[in-house]
């Protein structure tokens, strides 16, 4: 959509101030405006993101995110607006790349990456036609069959399938790898496959099943173990059909992350083994091997997950990290699993600091107890930010930092429990550890401070729907946090961006 040359993002923000002062001394054109664009709204309880809405809406725009989006790119040149494109194709924004092309509708003629991306079936073909070689070149850092996988285009043209697997037919006919793959990073040593790209990354199930037809590894590493967070079971499927192979991996583990009985169910029918490690002297296997009553403990499973771990031959008497699963179920507060263990007559005694733990999960806890955070064994150290997840815990959460648990440690990813309440989308728990002074500049593993692990939950969390991720953002701004001005474009999520785009505007000072 054409804007007026002289438009910009501080006279679109004056138009908005302008708009609320005159809203604010009940002008009736200004309420005439707002009525139009925000229909059965309170104009009592407007935000400050509700008049840059009106706004947008004014300037032909669905919203404010949108506007702004037209007015930071216009001054790009072509290879930064292509650059844009490739970004939000990856990330799977795609309202951003539906808007990039609309303004610019060629963007992608001179970049055969772009075109695959878009699955550009006739430019794909013609340009294979006079060069095959560009099949295989890489296109910025990725391999055109890799900017297919990874896109999440499809999602935005559902209509273009074929033509996606015809892009793809054209690519491997030309000499492309079905089973090639680029590192996760720099040094990583990770490698990630089109298949990956394909299921794991995108969820695009018609070019993974093709992927796989033509060939392509379903034992990639990687490919099995997402399958099991898509939130249904059609990748994983689709994989174990395919000569999956669920032996040696931590799918398992991973499907009892989200209790998914279905999931668990289809792998150890493919042969998954619980506590499937060849365990050293101490019972310790690979370093994110946890025999299966263990992760059965520590993700609060039900009775009907531990019956099935049971019946497959998941022992009840294995210790990991110096503890039992049956004390590991009492201090998580699994009564499904710690009753199951008494009902076979294998309980052991819990050692005091344990007692301590349980009584904190039971909601038995004398007052004024305290714990020696010294003499815990290594499986509870970081015990706060392992319930996090668990519905219903603020209580139990209380109780533990009571009985003196560190509440701002990190765990072996370097995420402190606020990140972590954060990137679960818990604001009442976010609300309360921020009552506790954590440090909010910590820089977790991954790179990502709180807001970060924010904006990604808002996107990649597998429960991201019934969780409020909005209001654990506006929980962590209201802290002051730095606010960096790529923020907004970084997510994912058109209702997030606006939120910090709002918040840019009436916040200016907090923005870096």
């Amino acid at each position: 959509m054409a804007l007026a040359d002289d438009l910009t993002l501080d006279s679109l923000r004056r138009d908005a101030r302008a708009l609320k002062t005159a809203d604010g001394a009940l002008a009736p054109e200004a309420r005439a405006r707002i009525k139009t664009h925000l229909p059965g709204r309170d104009q009592t309880a407007l935000q400050q993101a509700d008049y840059l809405h009106v706004i947008a809406c004014e300037h032909g725009f669905e919203s404010w995110p949108r506007l702004k989006l037209a007015v930071e790119t216009r001054g790009l040149d072509r290879a930064a607006r292509q650059q844009r494109l490739t970004q939000a194709l990856f990330h799977g924004h795609g309202w951003v790349a539906a808007q990039l092309l609309a303004d610019t509708p060629d963007l992608a003629e001179d970049s055969f990456g772009l075109q695959c991306a878009l699955y550009d079936r006739a430019a794909v073909e013609a340009a294979l036609a006079r060069d095959p070689g560009l099949a295989v070149q890489t296109c910025g850092t990725r391999r055109p069959i890799l900017h297919l996988a990874f896109s999440g285009w499809f999602r935005q043209r559902p209509e273009l399938e074929s033509d996606m697997i015809a892009v793809a037919a054209a690519l491997v006919a030309a000499g492309a790898d079905v089973n090639d793959s680029y590192p996760e990073g720099p040094e990583s040593q990770t490698m990630l496959s089109a298949l990956y790209g394909a299921i794991g990354h995108a969820g695009n199930m018609v070019l993974g099943r093709w992927l796989l037809e033509q060939g392509a590894d379903p034992n990639d590493g990687e490919s099995l173990y997402h399958a099991t967070e898509l939130g249904d079971h059609d990748g994983l499927r689709l994989l174990l059909s395919s000569g999956a192979d669920p032996r040696g991996t931590n799918a398992l583990l991973r499907a009892m992350d989200f209790d998914d009985v279905g999931a668990v169910r289809l792998l150890l029918d493919h042969g998954a083994v619980p506590d499937d490690f060849d365990a050293d002297a101490d019972g310790d296997g690979q370093p994110w091997v946890v025999p299966a009553l263990h992760q059965a403990a520590r993700r609060g499973v039900g009775a009907d997950m531990v019956q099935l771990l049971l019946d497959h031959g998941a022992d009840p008497a294995r210790l990991h990290d110096g503890v039992s699963a049956y004390s590991r179920a009492r201090v998580f507060g699994n009564r499904a699993l710690a009753q199951e263990i008494e009902a076979r007559g294998l309980a052991v005694p819990l050692s005091y600091e344990e007692r301590l733990l349980a009584q904190a999960a039971e909601g038995t806890l004398r007052p004024g107890v305290l714990i020696d955070p010294e003499k815990l064994p290594q499986a509870y150290q970081t015990l706060l930010r392992q319930v996090m997840h668990l519905p219903d815990r603020l209580a139990h959460i209380r109780r533990l930092v009571d009985l003196g648990m560190e509440h701002d440690g990190t765990d072996s990813e370097g995420l402190t429990p606020v990140q972590v309440a954060g990137w679960e989308g818990l604001p009442e728990v976010l609300a309360y550890l921020l009552t506790l002074g954590p440090d909010l500049s910590h820089v977790n593993g991954y790179g990502g401070t709180l807001l970060d692990t924010i904006i990604h939950g808002s996107q990649h969390h597998p429960a991201r729907a019934e969780r409020d991720h909005l209001t654990c953002l506006e929980l962590v701004l209201e802290q002051h946090v730095p606010l960096p001005q790529d923020a907004a474009q970084r997510a994912g999520r058109e209702d997030v961006a606006a939120l910090l785009s709002a918040w840019e505007e009436t916040h200016p000072a907090q923005v870096v």
